[in-house]
């Protein structure tokens, strides 16, 4: 288990030394806390990474899109001037 790159036994000595500066008493409430902070940290970093996805699926339909479209202008998809279209009438 690595949890921020810290070890279970780095775990236990932070943990330890918390218990010692802020007692028994106030420890549970810090913590309490600190998973509230931790969770909301990751619900906010999982919609950011949604939000992110989502960009760039949008700009990679646009960029298949213009690719689609500049393809059909080039090799004549459009009415350019073939001769399809009625002239003037005289």
């Amino acid at each position: 288990m690595n949890f921020f790159g810290i070890g279970p036994g780095e775990l236990l000595l932070i943990l330890a030394l918390a218990l010692i500066v802020f007692g028994p008493r106030k420890l549970p409430e810090i913590m309490r806390e600190v998973g509230r902070a931790v969770a909301e940290f990751r619900r906010a970093s999982e919609q950011v990474t949604r939000e992110v996805a989502r960009d760039l699926a949008v700009e990679a339909a646009e960029e298949e899109q213009r690719k689609k479209l500049a393809g059909q202008q080039l090799y004549g998809g459009g009415n350019g001037g073939s001769g399809d279209s009625p002239g003037p009438s005289t």
